[in-house]
């Protein structure tokens, strides 16, 4: 792989792990139950850029489909957890 290209993905893998760790503090000190669930909106996102990165750095096609699966069940449990907050119950007689 080229050389530039590996220090891009190694400084990639620095600022989506820098901006995972700034979310989950969100995710921890976040002052209404919206911000908490923007912050692991964020960190859903993050983490799945990070699994992207690593699986442009490894060259395997894996990372892709975890990434794939990470961002469906990360939108899943975003929408149900917005549906609770904004009416209290995920599922409706």
């Amino acid at each position: 792989m080229n050389l530039i290209l590996t220090w891009a993905c190694y400084f990639a893998i620095c600022c989506f792990s820098l901006a995972t760790f700034c979310a989950f503090i969100r995710l921890v000190k976040g002052s209404t139950p919206q911000d908490r669930v923007l912050g692991l909106d964020t960190m859903y996102i993050n983490c799945m850029l990070l699994i992207i990165v690593l699986g442009m750095l490894y060259r395997t096609s894996w990372y892709f489909d975890i990434a794939l699966l990470i961002s469906l069940l990360g939108f899943v449990s975003s929408s149900a957890l917005s549906k609770f907050l904004l009416r209290g119950e995920v599922i409706e007689p």
